[in-house]
């Protein structure tokens, strides 16, 4: 089909033929005159059903990129919205990848594009923009991740940090996975077999709780000399995969840029928080200079550049940020410097050691909402958490003092009962005592070969020791802030951070070294310095999608939290969306409860539902989808449940239930 979007674009929807004699779906979104005026093209791939959920995102994307003399093609995985085969057993497949490359070349030959394809996305697209790089199709010129991740166990939403999490998207992907491709939503054998009674794929990743060749075979990391593809990085301080840009960026043999802007996970044309810029136009000069041969004078410039935190209150709902843009030649800068502050008696945190001692702590497992939900959101004051850990704070800083990077707590600690996981924070505590998040991460009590150094750093002596048992290094998410003077930075340490991580099954008292050879933080910090300031220009505000009305708001999640008198601590969400369309109208629903008891977290629980309701002319689905997992000392115990139905007619039911020996979570 081919239809006038408006004067300015054309929008084609075609079938791409795979070498196996599937067809995957593909609207693409072209310039008025392609036909006669090649142009390249852009690819983003995703399962996140293009006719539909993601329509009105699309135009608003695309309508830019065809009004700089680009094409884009925005491509369903097979088995997702409205291309054809059974739904893949999982993320970022071999089948995916090997798709991708089919999909590269059909574009290459079209009489519309120059041969030249550049790949991008946002999250499951910037994920495999880097996995497609490293298959180098000789097509694919260059890449743009935004918001993505080279290692997908310790950095994805399933093991943060390597530890069990359980969020929204555990829900809602085994959710719309189930449904039929818009807009005609058919009910045949083989639409039903192929999607609704296509196996969870949450079953897949509690059945995978370590490291291991599921999650690196395709992971960038740990083997970065497989990019060689040209790669722009674009990341947010507070989204959850932004450490990936720091190491990318260091590692990997291709020229890269890199961007790192205020946001959570979104598009930085579309950020909140903000400011949110008009970062297509930057996307435009990458792909000029490597899809068209400009010269855009891109080569000459920084290859770097962040928008540098200022300190802020504590406040999740904060519109803009306040910052400043800067433009550096590498990340970390190269002026950076590690400022290493020792845990001392007191709980205190000082550049200097005090004399050997021990801190203790119980684990709380109910504690940590404060710090969020995947350490990628606006928190509240961490003053709720701070008062079941073991808090450090510094003395009130004489001057400015300004991070970039990763912060590193060297953790030298043990516990009475394994496993169990160590967590923690740094925060900048304001003069009035308010305390905002600025940095945190967590690891279980097991090494970590890929991820932990060889040996600790070097102590107060300047000597370096050999690893120890109790030695536990624990790499924060990258961060950027400058602490006012008058501010105090303030370290804590726990072993609960729920619901973000599913907390371990037993009860336990942790206890850390402190002085000399104890547990410290490293700070990376970076000296002033005259900068380039760059600057962007205002997102351009695009005309809505026509045919499309949107209301309501699934994300960004808001939790409540209710305490009862036995201990037993419940927090829940909630939301729910609708887009009407020129076929029909959505309405979106989604609910998600966790519960946790602090003297028995080996049973905490979570309950998610999920409904999807599509109103035809004529008929009306409604997709139903029920998940729980709960457990024991021992096992972790898994249901999910969908339903179909069609005008109230029950079409048909799946559940399954499986049991997962616990493996170190």
């Amino acid at each position: 089909m081919s239809q006038p979007a408006d004067a300015a674009m054309l929008v084609r929807h075609e079938m791409i033929p795979l070498p196996d004699g599937i067809s995957l779906a593909v609207t693409l979104y072209l310039p008025p005159d392609a036909d006669s005026a090649p142009v390249p093209a852009i690819l983003e791939y995703l399962p996140y059903r293009k006719d539909d959920q993601m329509l009105a995102r699309d135009y608003d994307l695309y309508g830019y990129l065809i009004a700089h003399g680009y094409a884009g093609a925005r491509v369903d995985i097979r088995g997702t919205g409205r291309s054809e085969g059974a739904l893949p057993e999982g993320e970022y497949t071999e089948q995916e990848q090997a798709d991708a490359e089919a999909v590269i070349a059909w574009l290459a030959a079209r009489p519309w594009c120059t041969g030249a394809v550049g790949m991008w996305g946002i999250s499951w697209g910037g994920f495999n923009a880097i996995q497609v790089a490293i298959r180098r199709p000789p097509a694919l010129r260059a890449i743009i991740a935004v918001d993505a991740s080279d290692d997908l166990f310790h950095d994805d939403v399933h093991y943060i940090d390597g530890l069990l999490h359980l969020d929204e998207y555990a829900l809602m992907i085994d959710h719309l996975n189930a449904l039929p491709p818009a807009p005609d939503f058919p009910l045949d054998e083989a639409t039903l077999t192929g999607r609704f009674d296509a196996a969870p794929w949450m079953m897949t990743w509690l059945g995978e709780q370590q490291d291991g060749p599921y999650w690196r075979r395709a992971s960038l990391r740990p083997d970065y000399s497989r990019l060689t593809v040209p790669a722009f990085l674009i990341g947010g301080w507070w989204d959850g995969y932004r450490d990936s840009v720091f190491r990318m960026a260091a590692a990997v043999p291709a020229p890269t840029r890199v961007l790192l802007g205020p946001w959570n996970h979104t598009f930085p044309h579309d950020a909140e928080p903000g400011p949110a810029i008009e970062w297509r136009a930057e996307a435009v000069r990458w792909w000029d200079h490597w899809l068209k041969g400009a010269d855009t004078g891109l080569l000459a410039e920084p290859p770097v550049t962040v928008f540098v935190q200022h300190w802020r209150p504590p406040e999740p709902r904060l519109a803009d940020l306040p910052g400043a843009w800067r433009s550096e030649d590498a990340l970390p800068p190269a002026r950076t410097t590690s400022l290493v502050l020792y845990c001392g008696p007191g709980r205190s945190l000082a550049d200097t050691p005090g004399p050997p001692d021990t801190a203790s702590l119980r684990y709380v497992p109910s504690a940590g909402i404060e710090a969020g939900h995947w350490w990628g959101e606006l928190t509240p004051d961490q003053r709720g958490t701070d008062a079941f850990c073991l808090v450090f704070d510094s003395e009130p800083l004489a001057g400015d003092l300004e991070i970039l990077g990763l912060p590193r707590v060297e953790i030298f600690g043990s516990a009475d009962a394994s496993p169990l996981n160590w967590f923690a924070r740094v925060s900048d505590v304001a003069p009035d005592q308010t305390v905002t998040l600025v940095a945190g991460g967590g690891r279980p009590d097991r090494p970590d070969p890929l991820r932990d150094p060889a040996e600790p750093m070097p102590g107060a002596s300047g000597l370096q020791a050999d690893p120890e048992p109790d030695w536990l290094p624990l790499r924060l998410h990258a961060a950027s802030w400058v602490f006012p003077r008058g501010h105090r930075i303030r370290l804590a340490i726990s072993n609960a951070m729920w619901p973000m991580i599913w907390p371990t099954p037993r009860p336990a008292t942790a206890t850390i070294r402190l002085g000399p050879t104890g547990t410290r933080l490293v700070l990376p910090v970076v000296p002033a310095q005259d900068r380039p300031v760059p600057e962007f220009p205002a997102p351009t505000i695009a005309d809505p999608a026509p045919g499309i009305r949107s209301w309501g708001e699934l994300l960004p999640v808001r939790w409540s939290v209710r305490r009862e008198p036995d201990g037993t601590v419940l927090t829940s969400w909630s939301g729910t969306s609708g887009a009407e369309f020129g076929w029909g109208t959505t309405i979106d629903a989604e609910q998600l409860a966790y519960q946790v008891a602090d003297d028995d977290p080996a049973r905490a629980s979570a309950h998610g539902e999920a409904r999807t309701e599509i109103r035809l002319p004529g008929r009306t689905l409604i997709l139903q989808s029920v998940l729980d997992l709960d457990g024991d000392a021992e096992f972790l115990h898994y249901r999910f449940r969908r339903q179909l139905l069609s005008d109230e007619r029950l079409v048909r039911e799946r559940g399954w239930e499986r049991r997962f020996r616990r493996d170190g979570h």
